[in-house]
């Protein structure tokens, strides 16, 4: 069985530390070693997690099983003052994927949202990451492209999409 728990401060290592375990096999053939590292230590370095939770308002979900974590996903509800929830993060360890742990950790942000008076579920995808397909086969559809520059001279080359619930 898997529990869904909200992350703790005694969390953020575990957070940084599957980040770590599943971003080489996600984007390793999508972005160079170069930018994931970069990548990792903006947005995984523990004041990194520690400032997204706390000033942010992020929300960091955690899936664990009977032995270990999973995977986690991180949201905001009421995401710019819209009724739209905004999926920052969902990564699930690779010998976890295909266990349902993603559809759980979704599930979980659905009904949250939907318990705050949310309307829509928004996220963004790299456009060659093939979790979009499991993104659409749980009722998300593509709205736009968006390149974001992160500095360094990278980009991020995303979908926005956007389910309604």
């Amino acid at each position: 069985m898997i529990k869904i728990s909200v992350a703790e401060p005694k969390d953020y290592l575990t957070i940084q530390q599957i980040a770590h375990q599943t971003w080489y096999a996600t984007f390793g053939k999508i972005l160079s070693e170069e930018q994931i590292d970069y990548m990792l230590g903006m947005m995984y370095s523990l004041k990194a997690i520690e400032e997204q939770i706390e000033q942010k308002g992020h929300i960091f979900l955690l899936a664990k099983d009977e032995e270990s974590y999973l995977g986690y996903a991180s949201y905001e509800t009421s995401y710019q003052e819209r009724e739209t929830t905004k999926i920052h993060k969902i990564y699930v360890l690779p010998t976890a994927q295909g266990k349902g742990v993603g559809k759980i950790l979704m599930d979980s942000i659905e009904k949250i949202a939907k318990e705050k008076g949310n309307k829509t579920l928004s996220l963004n995808v790299n456009r060659y990451n093939p979790a979009i397909n499991f993104y659409e086969k749980i009722g998300f559809k593509i709205l736009k492209e968006e390149d974001i520059d992160i500095g360094k001279g990278f980009l991020m080359q995303d979908f926005i999409m956007e389910k309604n619930i």
